[in-house]
């Protein structure tokens, strides 16, 4: 190997090298998923809530479902549905409540938040956040709206400690 070869090379790995180092963050994994829905499901049978439970990753793809024996059927898509706008907006569901709604009920400067279709303006999803990078969100129905946040709030507390 010449000396002109060898340098190239030399650039070549130094440069293949630096293209691949990408900074990396946290991934919401099945077993965290699990686990939220673990911490979610004492709290639902403590209160002797049937929940339907939904954990997405940031990209609001589903990881990981349940739902309880007796839970209402609708309750599995609007727990989906949750989970999926906290992901998409970084926002619990509550705060998209409170833009629609108002906190007062006459009002929010948002309205037409809860005509967008597939857009569920009710309590009850969380996103998720590991230190300050965002890995997803969960969602909870199958009680009334505060029910289904503190449920899933349940969820997000159970986990806690492996999310900094």
């Amino acid at each position: 190997m010449n000396i002109k070869t060898g340098f190239g090379l030399l650039v070549a790995l130094g440069l293949s090298t630096q293209a691949f180092a990408l900074d990396t963050a946290p991934v919401l994994n099945l077993e965290t998923a699990q686990k939220i829905a673990a911490g979610c499901q004492t709290k639902a049978a403590e209160k002797g809530w049937k929940m339907s439970i939904t954990v997405v990753d940031a990209g609001a793809n589903a990881i990981y479902f349940q739902r309880a024996n007796g839970a209402y059927i609708a309750s599995a898509e609007l727990s989906r549905l949750k989970a999926e706008n906290s992901a998409k907006m970084q926002l619990p569901t509550s705060v998209l409540e409170d833009f629609s709604f108002g906190k007062d009920k006459k009002g929010g400067p948002a309205p037409g938040l809860a005509n967008l279709p597939g857009f569920v303006t009710l309590a009850g999803g969380i996103p998720l956040h590991a230190g300050k990078s965002f890995i997803g969100a969960v969602g909870v129905s199958g009680g009334l709206p505060n029910e289904d946040a503190e449920c899933a709030q349940a969820g997000v507390d159970a986990v806690k400690s492996l999310l900094k």
